[in-house]
């Protein structure tokens, strides 16, 4: 009788819920407002400066610069780490005529002006994905939630697809690309799904199949490490966290603050659930990818699937609910206020909106737009 070899992947559980929280920022000139291809001179005067120098990566191009915390227990803590360092890179940038930006997009940059970060990961990256790699001036926030239980993390990802929408259309920051109005409010959702295993992850019921799964990727040569599986939500074995991709770039810390606090609230919630013997609702995959696709197209103004038996809503009024249930997970996790504050994010405008009220309000001015991203980051700082 033949067995099918499968890899090992350990699980390193984490026994509290903490949180890990990578921010993606694009480097761009005061002057021109275009890509700055500069992280190393960056990190040249940040790095000596910053007490713990792990807290800045670099990222597949060189106009890119990685925030990234430590363990985190608390989402206050996570946002106090962020802005020590921000304490350091942002005057750094100013030496260099550089500003932070915060999106999911640059809405004029040219790829072909971008260059590719040294390292065999990377080149290996764009030889394999040729134009659609080169085309990847995208960037976005993860969040990585600590998770007890390894045979638990599968069932809580599946879960968590549900609440895919509502995270993609809060964050969406996207809507202009090469100087164009895509018409989408996160065009950065649908650019980085055509990356090979990147997009949406596949819904495994059990620890076993998932490593069945990255066994047939190594040994058909789509993946050489479990890190190149860049699902929008995948496990963190080493880590002991499952890590949230969805997110756009963010420019406000506010608003960064307050999904940062949604993402640790559903997880936990889902993961208390499931371990008190509940099953919460999943959806079929195919519900799965069209929220996803009207989240991206739609924003706010989405119509999402909520069930397998297809019920539909619209996606704010849904929020509204979600937040009210999340309450007392957020008390006890103590992000109430961050929470509370994801209310005020489409009553203010999510970013696609700020930006497009922007060019409307200067006539298609894009670098206004940049202007205007530049400004709420150093604002909220």
């Amino acid at each position: 009788m033949c067995f099918a070899v499968r890899v090992r992947i350990d699980f390193h559980g984490s026994a509290e819920p903490t949180l890990g929280v990578e921010w993606e920022l694009a480097l761009v000139d005061r002057r021109s407002r275009d890509l700055r291809n500069d992280v190393s001179h960056l990190f040249a005067r940040a790095r000596p400066r910053l007490e713990h120098q792990g807290r800045l990566h670099q990222e597949l191009l060189k106009n890119t610069v990685e925030l990234v915390t430590g363990i985190c227990r608390t989402v206050d803590e996570a946002m106090g780490d962020l802005r020590r360092t921000l304490d350091h890179v942002v005057p750094a940038g100013d030496d260099l005529d550089i500003d932070l930006y915060g999106a999911g997009t640059h809405p004029f940059a040219s790829w072909t002006g971008q260059q590719l970060t040294e390292g065999h990961r990377y080149r290996e990256l764009i030889n394999r994905t040729q134009w659609w790699g080169r085309q990847m001036l995208i960037w976005g926030v993860h969040v990585h939630v600590g998770l007890p239980e390894r045979d638990r993390v599968l069932p809580v990802l599946s879960a968590l697809l549900t609440y895919y929408p509502h995270l993609q259309a809060l964050s969406a920051s996207s809507p202009i690309w090469a100087g164009v109005d895509t018409g989408y409010a996160s065009n950065r959702a649908l650019m980085f799904q055509q990356l090979p295993t990147a997009g949406l992850p596949f819904q495994f019921t059990t620890w076993a199949e998932f490593e069945s799964f990255a066994q047939d990727q190594l040994t058909t040569g789509v993946i050489d490490e479990l890190s190149e599986i860049r699902w929008d939500l995948r496990p963190a074995p080493h880590l002991g966290t499952l890590e949230n991709r969805v997110c756009d770039g963010v420019s406000d810390m506010r608003d960064l603050a307050g999904l940062v606090a949604l993402m640790h609230c559903l997880v936990v919630d889902l993961d208390t659930r499931i371990a008190a013997g509940e099953s919460p609702p999943v959806l079929p995959p195919w519900h799965v990818q069209e929220n996803k696709w009207r989240a991206a197209r739609y924003g706010l103004d989405a119509i999402i699937i909520l069930d397998a038996q297809s019920q539909e809503r619209l996606l704010t009024d849904d929020l509204a609910d979600l937040l009210v249930r999340l309450e007392p997970v957020a008390a006890r996790l103590g992000c109430l206020e961050e929470l509370a504050s994801v209310a005020d994010l489409p009553r203010r405008g999510a970013s696609y909106q700020r930006q497009r009220a922007v060019a409307e309000r200067t006539g298609g001015d894009l670098v206004a737009v940049v202007d205007s991203v530049v400004r709420e980051l150093r604002a909220s700082l």
